[in-house]
């Protein structure tokens, strides 16, 4: 027989447990109905341009983001004020998709796949009108210190991740008009311009010049090697290898990576570092190739010991803390689980930056913050995806794989 002393103990740890998923839950059902009552529109971080005041900057790309970062980086939400709309948002509709689908197969709830095929649907009729084949972009003029980029210029961030989305639904549900839409994607990433190199090749942010950037060269590699084994496009798979190859190639001896190769890109920041990991990972076990294995070990001890406070706190850059931002808490927690089954340790602190995320940075209305800034001053200003769909998707996959233990 279990001694009282084990029993109690273990009566604690299972309390302990359902606490912290009965937490998880709750946020969950909070965001989700912030996000379905606002009818999956919000604000984000860059939509600054359209502002009525954007015509003062004379089309000027330094005066543009000026106007652009007063907007991102005050702690009041001045959109309002100055006649920002609320907007969709294709990546926040995918993050959604991809939330749903954790929780249809942590539930089996009808409600949440009848959730996701809406808003797949609804990307399938919102895909940008600049190209033929499936990519998205944002519904908002952009400048930043890559240059300028107009609406629905499809980047191949938003077009990988969305993929995704995609992906998971169709080995879920086999539905035909998925399998066309991975092909679609396919097609047009390998479009894209190539920067060739000793090292291997870089696939372009975007489709009109050569943009090399580590995160979204991974984020598409990734895509094209797990997407092959269904939409048989036969180059996808080495092309997926030179691109990790020459991204291997630039990481830092201590494991981390620059957000790019060029002077102006060299910082290393959070949650670009967790999209290179889950990127690399996902290229590993599509396609048995481990190649990268050390890259990717070395590259998640980096991300575990660099980017986090004790109380699970989840750090802008490797060196500075400031600014605690809502995209670096949600994918860190993505990150930790879905390394969890290498790492049992980062489960733990995937649920401390949970946790730790809830207590902070959740509004009593469900929305998350956007920011919190030195001195605790907090930027509360509610975002689509980079807030709200992006701790959606994140916690989801928490609760899901919580749910298996």
């Amino acid at each position: 027989m279990l001694s009282v002393d084990f029993h109690n103990e273990d009566s604690q740890l299972l309390r302990k447990e359902s606490t912290m998923k009965f937490k998880v839950l709750e946020s969950l059902k909070a965001v989700q109905d912030w996000v379905e009552k606002h009818d999956y529109k919000g604000y984000e971080p860059f939509d600054g341009l359209g502002s009525y005041l954007r015509p003062c900057t004379f089309g000027n790309t330094f005066l543009e983001r000026l106007l652009q970062q007063l907007v991102r980086q005050c702690p009041l939400n001045l959109r309002p004020l100055l006649g920002v709309k609320r907007l969709d948002s294709t990546k926040g509709r995918g993050y959604m998709a991809w939330g749903y689908l954790h929780m249809y197969q942590a539930t089996g709830y009808e409600e949440y796949r009848d959730k996701a095929l809406l808003c797949l649907e609804w990307l399938d009729r919102n895909k940008s009108p600049l190209y033929q084949e499936h990519s998205w972009g944002n519904h908002f003029d952009y400048a930043s210190r890559g240059g300028g980029m107009p609406r629905h210029q499809s980047t191949i961030v938003w077009t990988s991740l969305i993929g995704q989305a995609y992906l998971q639904a169709y080995e879920l549900f086999r539905m035909d008009r998925h399998l066309e839409i991975l092909k679609s994607i396919s097609r047009w990433i390998l479009s894209l311009p190539r920067e060739q190199t000793p090292q291997g090749i870089c696939l372009s942010y975007v489709a009109p010049l050569q943009s090399s950037i580590h995160n979204s060269n991974m984020l598409g590699a990734a895509f094209l090697a797990m997407s092959s084994k269904y939409t048989g496009h036969v180059e996808a798979s080495q092309i997926a290898r030179d691109a990790m190859a020459y991204s291997c190639s630039g990481q830092l001896p201590e494991g981390g990576w620059y957000y790019g190769e060029a002077e102006k890109y060299h910082w290393i920041d959070n949650f670009h570092t967790g999209y290179k990991l889950d990127s690399l990972k996902r290229y590993i076990e599509a396609t048995g190739d481990t190649a990268f294995q050390e890259n990717l070990d070395k590259g998640f001890r980096f991300f575990k010991n660099a980017f986090f406070e004790q109380d699970g706190c989840p750090r802008y850059y490797h060196n500075r803390k400031y600014p605690i931002d809502i995209q670096c808490a949600s994918q860190a927690i993505e990150t930790l689980v879905f390394f969890s089954d290498r790492d049992p340790d980062a489960l733990t602190q995937a649920e401390r930056v949970a946790d730790w995320t809830i207590a902070n940075m959740q509004d009593q209305d469900g929305h998350f913050y956007y920011r919190i800034y030195p001195f605790r001053i907090t930027a509360k200003a509610p975002m689509l995806h980079w807030g709200q769909a992006t701790m959606f998707r994140a916690i989801s996959l928490l609760y899901k794989t919580l749910n298996t233990l």
